[in-house]
């Protein structure tokens, strides 16, 4: 009689262990896609790693789907505004420019790692000539609508040559570097992105030492840039911001296709209150 209850309970405790652990194995997999979805959300939403070290480059295919609206700020923070950059990557004072695309765009970003010593003398500017993909100049009341827009800008580059090289013999920041340009509306260029070139020339002159990273974001074969996104990070952290700004200008549409604009005077672009004045 003993015999047959402790089967019964062998049983019984066989049949409570093969209950608890499906239970526990259908758990694991009802949750594993979900985790798992969660993660590759969370990376897509980051920058992925290029070649380049850990430094990390953001998908400019999210953010060339951004369009803008008149009326509606012109800067968009990118991942909360911080940077994914890796600070630990600054080892020597170098730029990487990044080859041409085949349709001769500088659509892959371009990456600083920048000192003091690159804060470039002003006066040793010259006349560019380099006409970027999508050039159209129009002139309005004398002024240029459009820029050559520089990724790592002039006064940034300061003895940096254009295989991204630094010689103390060369006091000029980087001028007609086709690496280095796109086309890129005055605005965009001297109201929005010269914000962000002051913050890390400031931090130059602080004697920080900085990683600035600048991408052309173009949708599809474009010829003009929708945007530029500006990313940087000081080795102390104190220096920290990612954006992107919208390639636009006050009462202009443009055509990104083939870089030709057109008078559009209900177009609305605020301006930023740390934008300079001239």
């Amino acid at each position: 009689m003993r015999n047959r209850q402790n089967v019964i309970y062998a049983v019984v405790a066989a049949v409570v262990v093969a209950i608890v652990f499906g239970a526990f194995t259908l758990s694991r997999q009802a949750s594993g896609p979900v985790n798992q979805s969660q993660q590759q959300t969370t990376q897509s939403s980051h920058e992925q790693t290029s070649e380049q070290g850990s430094t990390q480059a953001t998908d400019a295919a999210a953010l060339a789907k951004l369009t803008y609206a008149s009326g509606k700020p012109a800067v968009v923070a990118v991942n909360h505004n911080r940077s994914t950059l890796n600070k630990n990557d600054w080892q020597r004072n170098h730029v990487i420019y990044s080859a041409l695309d085949n349709e001769n765009r500088t659509s892959t970003a371009n990456t600083a790692y920048l000192e003091s010593r690159n804060v470039a003398n002003d006066s040793l500017r010259v006349r560019q000539y380099v006409q970027p993909t999508g050039w159209h100049q129009k002139m309005v009341n004398g002024q240029a609508i459009i820029n050559r827009g520089h990724l790592i800008a002039y006064s940034l580059s300061g003895g940096i040559d254009q295989d991204g090289e630094y010689s103390p013999n060369n006091e000029s920041g980087d001028q007609n570097n086709p690496k280095n340009l796109f086309t890129q509306t005055a605005f965009s260029n001297q109201t929005l992105q010269t914000i962000y070139e002051s913050k890390v020339r400031n931090a130059l002159r602080d004697n920080k030492k900085v990683i600035y990273q600048a991408q052309a974001i173009f949708q599809g074969d474009n010829e003009m840039a929708n945007g530029v996104h500006l990313q940087a990070i000081s080795t102390d952290g104190s220096l920290n911001f990612n954006v992107y700004i919208f390639n636009v200008q006050p009462d202009f549409q443009f055509d990104y296709a083939t870089g030709r604009s057109k008078v559009d005077r209900g177009m609305d672009v605020p301006t930023p209150d740390e934008s300079p004045e001239y």
